[in-house]
């Protein structure tokens, strides 16, 4: 029997990198799915459901909960993978470039969590999985921008866990070291001393299935911080 059979689950920055393989794994375990990314195409069938929508945006936000209501019930998970990377110094990073950090890393996992919690609390069960970083508990240089972000997001996470600690949904935030994605093309780290080669680095798979034992575990389980990176 499939070990995710039956149940809703909710994966954003689902088009590609990480999130699209931890959509896939999710998939092949029986979940009935709603993948949300910007790039998306609005399409349905019985046990999938694509939603095009900008997680930094609340209102897209709302929207995606209304059309997983609509379409499967509340979710049981919700796994928050979508984000931005960027690395650059302190001295050329703009405020603009920071604020578009926390935005898609930070605030948007804040709304996603707003938004889908209440339900999942109203059903006595859930898991929330936020997809964190070595940069959430490690400082790098020319990371300032990207670590400010990851390092909110695990105090986020740290509330989350507090403000629903009894009431069946555990909060869990797993923070993987470097995952060759495509956030990594212009970054070249093959070329650049002191960076693990790609071929080193974790696969997104990797991580996928890191989510996917998260996601599997009994009711009775709590993980509350997961880390993994390359041997």
């Amino acid at each position: 029997m499939s070990l995710l059979a039956g149940r809703v689950a909710v994966v954003t920055g689902a088009s590609r990198g990480i999130g699209l393989a931890v959509a896939d794994a999710l998939a092949r375990e029986g979940a009935r799915l709603v993948r949300s990314a910007r790039s998306l195409t609005l399409s349905q069938s019985a046990d999938r459901l694509d939603f095009p929508a900008d997680i930094s945006d609340p209102r897209q936000v709302a929207g995606l909960l209304d059309a997983t209501l609509a379409a499967f019930g509340a979710p049981g998970l919700v796994v928050n993978c979508a984000g931005v990377f960027l690395l650059r110094p302190l001295e050329a990073t703009t405020p603009e470039d920071f604020g578009v950090q926390l935005s898609a890393n930070l605030q948007a996992a804040f709304q996603v969590a707003r938004a889908f919690l209440p339900a999942m609390r109203a059903q006595g069960r859930g898991r929330l999985i936020n997809l964190g970083s070595i940069a959430d508990h490690r400082a790098f240089a020319e990371n300032a921008a990207y670590a400010a972000s990851k390092y909110g997001l695990r105090g986020l996470h740290e509330v989350l866990r507090e403000e629903y600690r009894g009431s069946g949904v555990l909060c869990t935030l797993v923070s993987p070291g470097p995952t060759d994605t495509p956030a990594w093309d212009p970054v070249d780290p093959d070329h650049q001393p002191g960076f693990v080669p790609r071929a080193r680095m974790l696969r997104a798979e990797d991580v996928a299935d890191a989510i996917l034992w998260v996601a599997t575990r009994p009711a009775h389980v709590d993980v509350d911080w997961l880390r993994l990176g390359p041997a």
